[in-house]
């Protein structure tokens, strides 16, 4: 069996830190998904859809925006199952109660685990759904399938490890689950176990939201077999995303070749310099070069000040006084955090002293 695997979906994600124009692009970019999970599950020849919740941002969603879901679903032509998670949970305002969903579509609706059968797959599909923005319980407390020589499957959202406020997923639960495998959503990077008998993953999301979902986003194509009278589970990510976040360091001293050749510039990315210099960097000089070149761009000043700068400590200027100051309260700094904080404030005051602007805006 092929199960394609989606979830954290995050449709209509307001996309709060980019300019109004390139918010709306990032939130059509994710409007496209639905579409690009379709043509997949086609193009891998799925035999079952897992989508473990999550699928929209919040309960209030453009109504454009689950047309689009819903069609994309219907156009699958194969089960398709929906477990709703903390962001999209089922009540009853929920997009879930409409009457749009195609029929190849189940969505869980209870906290309470249910169980939907696939005759023509030899298969089960197990799950439940968030009922409120949180969920305390572990859904899969106490639950065990009996072997009948049906394929069990599990589609949750959830937090495996058994702590936390969106339903912890105890390991232990897991195993005794009697599952052969776990479609789990709520974790936005790609990853996964086996516990017991039962393999368990979870896909991230399939598009990158911020900088703390960096790199190539995607969803999971899972393959489960039978052999030698156990379940054998393979799988493998399948990026889908159409642009990335992106952290990239880069030595000061290597600026002026990178404006010259910045590289991929579809991304949205957050360059770090680093190195020394003599001089705080001119960051919004920096950035008015390279920004037109990327979708978006964000620069951090990493950088430290050489050992010769304190040789101005001795000029009768505002600037030396400042610096023999200063260099008095680093000498004296109780803790390393206290000397980082210093540090950062004798960036700032050179800057206002020799820039008249905030080097770190």
């Amino acid at each position: 069996m092929r199960i394609l695997h989606a979830a954290d979906l995050h449709l209509d994600s307001p996309f709060s830190g980019l300019s109004v124009e390139k918010a709306a692009v990032r939130r059509q970019e994710l409007r496209e998904v639905p579409k690009r999970l379709a043509d997949l599950a086609r193009s891998e020849r799925a035999d079952l859809v897992l989508l473990p919740g999550d699928l929209f941002d919040g309960d209030r969603v453009y109504p454009e925006t689950v047309r689009t879901l819903a069609n994309a679903l219907g156009e699958m032509q194969v089960p398709v199952f929906i477990a709703p998670g903390n962001h999209d949970y089922y009540h009853a305002g929920s997009p879930y109660r409409q009457k749009i969903w195609p029929p190849n579509v189940h969505i869980f609706m209870t906290a309470a685990m249910e169980s939907v059968e696939i005759p023509k797959l030899k298969a089960v599909v197990h799950g439940s759904a968030f009922l409120a923005p949180h969920r305390e319980d572990d859904p899969l407390a106490g639950y065990h399938i009996r072997p009948d020589g049906k394929l069990h499957l599990l589609c949750l959202h959830g937090d495996p490890g058994g702590v936390g406020r969106y339903a912890p997923i105890a390991l232990e639960s897991l195993a005794q689950s009697g599952a052969a495998y776990g479609a789990l959503g709520h974790i936005h990077t790609a990853g996964g176990g086996r516990d017991g008998e039962t393999f368990w993953a979870w896909p991230g999301c399939p598009e990158g939201r911020g900088f703390d979902e960096t790199g190539a986003k995607g969803v999971l194509v899972a393959e489960l077999s039978w052999e030698d009278g156990r379940v054998q589970s393979s799988g493998r990510l399948v990026p889908i995303c159409q642009r990335q976040y992106r952290v990239q360091k880069l030595d000061i001293s290597k600026i002026e070749e990178f404006v010259k050749n910045p590289g991929d510039t579809e991304d949205l990315v957050r360059l770090v310099l680093t190195g020394t210099t003599d001089a705080a960097p001119n960051l919004n000089g920096i950035n008015a070069r390279l920004a037109p070149h990327f979708f978006y761009l964000e620069i951090k000043d990493e950088t430290t000040l050489t050992t010769g700068l304190w040789a101005r400590a001795g000029e009768e200027t505002l600037t030396g006084m400042f610096l023999r100051e200063m260099r008095t309260r680093l000498n004296n700094a109780a803790t390393e955090e206290e000397r980082a904080q210093l540090k950062l404030a004798l960036r700032f005051g050179l800057a206002a002293l020799e820039q008249g602007e905030d080097i770190r805006p």
